[in-house]
C-alpha cells in the first residue's frame, strides 16, 4: 500500500473556480483505493490468529476482490470471490491471477447475496467490500493523508458505490473537524440518494453504467447508510455522459487512466455538480482498472 500523491489540477482549478488538488488511488497496487481496507481486513485476521482463519468469501465488482485476492495470498489464505459476469475482464482475469476461485453471477446484487450466503454457512467468513470496520478504517486512510498534507482543505469530493471509502473519509474528517465530504453517485445507479430521501435503505432499479465499481444495491444490513446519513452533508448524482467527458478529459489534461468510477468526482467537478467556487477541493481518484477496449472507444 502506498501513500499516494495529492497533486494539483491548473485545469479542473480554473475550471471551478476553485484549488482543486486530486488523490491519485490509481498508482496503488492492484491501481485502486481498495488495496487499503483488504490488507487492514487481512492484516487484523493475521494478528488475531491467522492459522485459525476460515477460507474467506467476498462479493465484488473487480477491484475489492482484486485486491483482497492480493493480501489474502500474501497471508496464505483462500478465498472464493463472487462477481457480476459482465464485470471488465481486466479485474476478472486480475482476480484469478492473484489466486483467487471466482463465482460469476448475473449481477452484482446476486454476487452479494450469494457471497453472504456462503459466509452464513459457517465454512467461509464473509468479507464485505464496504459494510466492514476493518475496510472502513482502511479506506479512511486516504482521509487522513489528505488532511496530513492539507489540513487547509475545505470539501473532499468522493465516489460512493457501498459508502465504504466515504464512510472512512468521513470519519477522518469529523475528527479533523474543518472538512466537509461531498458524495458522487451516478444516475444509473444511486442507492444513497433514494435511501436517504426516503430514511431508510431501499432497493433501486440498476442500470448499465460506465461506473461498474458504483453499481448495485446496498446491503439491507450495511452499516455505511448511517454513516453517510450523520457525517456527509451532499451527494451529487452524475449522468454517463459526465462520466465519459470525464474519462477522456482526465488522460488527456492528467495523463492518469480512471475507470469510470475512479472519474465519478472528476465528473462532478466537470459537470458542476457541486457548488466549490473559492474553496479548496480535493477530489479522489478512486481506481484506474478499466478495459483497454472500453478505453479506446471512449477517447
Amino acid at each position: 500500500m502506498l501513500r499516494t500523491p495529492l497533486r494539483a489540477s491548473p485545469w479542473l482549478s480554473a475550471h471551478a473556480s476553485a484549488d482543486v488538488r486530486l488523490k491519485l488511488e490509481v498508482l496503488q497496487p492492484a491501481f485502486s483505493f481498495k488495496i487499503r481496507g483488504a490488507f487492514n481486513a487481512i492484516l487484523r485476521l493475521v494478528e488475531g490468529g491467522g492459522r485459525d482463519v476460515p477460507p474467506l468469501v467476498t462479493a465484488s465488482a473487480g477491484n475489492h476482490g482484486r485486491a483482497l485476492a492480493h493480501a489474502a495470498r500474501a497471508a496464505g489464505f483462500s478465498l472464493t470471490v463472487y462477481s457480476p459476469k459482465d464485470a471488465p475482464r481486466s479485474k476478472l482475469d486480475a482476480i484469478r491471477a492473484a489466486g483467487a476461485s471466482l463465482e460469476l453471477c448475473a449481477d452484482y446484487d446476486e454476487a452479494e447475496q450469494r457471497a453472504k450466503a456462503h459466509g452464513q454457512t459457517g465454512t467461509a467468513l464473509f468479507i464485505s467490500p464496504y459494510s466492514h470496520a476493518d475496510v472502513i478504517a482502511g479506506a479512511g486512510t486516504v482521509g487522513v493523508e489528505i488532511l496530513d498534507e492539507w489540513p487547509a482543505v475545505d470539501v473532499i469530493v468522493v465516489p460512493i458505490g457501498g459508502g465504504g471509502l466515504i464512510s472512512g473519509i468521513a470519519i477522518a474528517a469529523a475528527a479533523h473537524g474543518t472538512a466537509d465530504v461531498a458524495g458522487v453517485e451516478v444516475e444509473a445507479s444511486n442507492p444513497f440518494t433514494h435511501s436517504l430521501a426516503a430514511g431508510r435503505i431501499v432497493s433501486i432499479d440498476v442500470k448499465p453504467t460506465l461506473a461498474d465499481g458504483l453499481a448495485g444495491n446496498l446491503d439491507p444490513d450495511s452499516v455505511t447508510f448511517e454513516i453517510v446519513r450523520t457525517l456527509v452533508k451532499t451527494i451529487a448524482v452524475v449522468s454517463e455522459e459526465s462520466l465519459r467527458e470525464a474519462i477522456a478529459l482526465t488522460l488527456e489534461r492528467e495523463r492518469v487512466v480512471a475507470e469510470g468510477a475512479g472519474a465519478a468526482a472528476i465528473a462532478a467537478v466537470l459537470s458542476n455538480a457541486l457548488d466549490l467556487r473559492d474553496r479548496r477541493v480535493a477530489v479522489i481518484v478512486s481506481g484506474g482498472n478499466i478495459d483497454s477496449e472500453k478505453l479506446k472507444q471512449l477517447i
